[in-house]
């Protein structure tokens, strides 16, 4: 089930925020010329902290493609509403380029190709046991590359969360009623780590998923999942595996904790390997021949092995960047699909 009520009004929404880009064309001798390079990437961040990070990409994209051959006039970045937003804004061709995770990209492979699977550092922690990320907190960067994270079922402060906390850090096996009877927050359904994932591992442990269990919200971004965590609103959330490195100075200062994110939360689910984010390209771009495709991984690839390029895709814990293939997303395609059959069932 490729499309859903809800993904077609995401798209109806993104069809207003993506504009279109011209079809390339050139003098002979000289540079080609794309007026218009539209970017998207998720809101797997705060909107506005990404178009402030990203912004020196525009420069850094320009510069690259002139040496590669083309002349870009303009490159528009915007954050999509969702990720469903962004994976329809590449399908119908209003986005020409997306940073896009490997499960949005298998949810809609039929209207965008990846380019590019993103390096990142990995973690000082990489255990199947989730007491073992307690115990070896807090989690730190190594200088070790991988094309792959895991994710995390992380409990909160309140008094469900910390009593499941303990249970696991005591050695107990969670049950459903422990598991049922806490307030979650998922992303959207193409979440890797938000979702997918998640509802794998519930699969594995209790053959339940996430639309099984009782008290489930969606949060718009990791941001307001991390501020209901604080709150107490969440008992506990799904995210990538080192989302709390990101949010260590928030918790005190935004969202208001005396204690550090590392002493008020703790692991209480770790998934299998997830593949790393992509930049997948729209297949109704009329910009994106495949001359054009080449020069903008190679693009990518000379920004991501700068230092300045990587303090710009930072934001999204990117390293770096590497060639993708869509062979390499084939462990996602059939984790979606078992999604989708439990979904069904459900």
């Amino acid at each position: 089930m490729k499309k859903t009520v809800s993904m077609l009004l995401a798209g109806a929404m993104c069809a207003g925020l993506f504009a279109g880009s011209t079809t390339l064309y050139a003098a002979e001798g000289e540079n080609t010329t794309v007026d218009r390079l539209s970017i998207a990437f998720v809101p797997s961040r705060e909107p506005d902290e990404i178009i402030t990070a990203t912004e020196p990409l525009k420069e850094m994209l320009t510069g690259e493609l002139a040496n590669l051959g083309y002349d870009v006039a303009e490159v528009d970045i915007t954050v999509g509403t969702s990720y469903e937003a962004v994976g329809e804004a590449l399908s119908a061709g209003t986005a020409d380029v997306g940073l896009i995770p490997g499960g949005t990209y298998v949810l809609y492979d039929d209207g965008c190709e990846v380019l590019l699977t993103a390096t990142r550092d990995g973690l000082s922690i990489d255990s199947d046991n989730a007491k073992d990320w307690n115990d070896q907190a807090p989690t730190e960067a190594s200088e070790n590359q991988v094309t792959s994270y895991r994710a995390l079922m992380i409990a909160g402060p309140s008094e469900k969360g910390q009593e499941l906390a303990a249970k696991v850090n005591a050695g107990e096996e969670l049950t459903w009623e422990d598991i049922d009877s806490a307030n979650w927050s998922v992303m959207g359904s193409s979440s890797p780590a938000g979702y997918i994932y998640p509802s794998l591992w519930l699969q594995q442990n209790y053959e339940k998923n996430i639309t099984q269990l009782s008290h489930a919200v969606q949060s718009d971004s990791y941001g307001s999942a991390f501020a209901r965590l604080a709150s107490g609103q969440v008992d506990i959330l799904c995210t990538y595996a080192d989302a709390r490195r990101d949010y260590v100075e928030k918790w005190n200062s935004e969202y208001a904790m005396e204690n550090s994110i590392w002493e008020d939360t703790a692991v209480v689910g770790v998934t299998p390997a997830i593949y790393n984010d992509t930049i997948s390209v729209s297949n109704s771009s009329p910009v994106m021949d495949d001359a054009f495709k080449e020069a903008l991984a190679q693009a990518f690839i000379n920004i991501g092995a700068t230092e300045e390029g990587k303090e710009v895709i930072a934001i999204y814990s990117h390293n770096g960047y590497q060639k993708a293939q869509a062979s390499d997303y084939d462990s996602e395609r059939e984790a979606q699909k078992m999604i989708q059959e439990l979904n069904s069932a459900s």
